[in-house]
């Protein structure tokens, strides 16, 4: 059964990137290999509003790669995969190419 999560207000919904456990040659890699704590955003909310009932968007998009804390954000299982849902500002920035 496919489910579709569509975040309220401020929030992201974020599948974590889980680093190779081996290279392309077959090697396999240390646990401790230094990693970035990352995901790519699945989903996002339509944003929050300001004191004056303004729209204030969400500053990242569906796709983009982001940058996670180390700690935070509620565990979502929708189907087999797991997901963590973020408010925007716990997000700490964009990974690009």
């Amino acid at each position: 059964m496919a489910k579709r999560l569509i975040p309220s207000l401020n929030r992201v919904l974020v599948e974590k990137i889980l680093p190779p456990t081996k290279t392309n040659t077959g090697i396999l890699l240390p646990e401790k290999v230094a990693k970035l704590n990352s995901g790519k955003v699945i989903a996002v909310g339509p944003g929050a509003r300001d004191r004056a009932g303004n729209l204030i968007p969400v500053s990242v998009k569906e796709g983009d790669n982001v940058l996670l804390p180390e700690f935070g954000g509620t565990q979502v299982k929708l189907g087999e995969k797991e997901f963590i849902l973020y408010r925007d500002e716990d997000i700490l920035g964009t990974l690009h190419d």
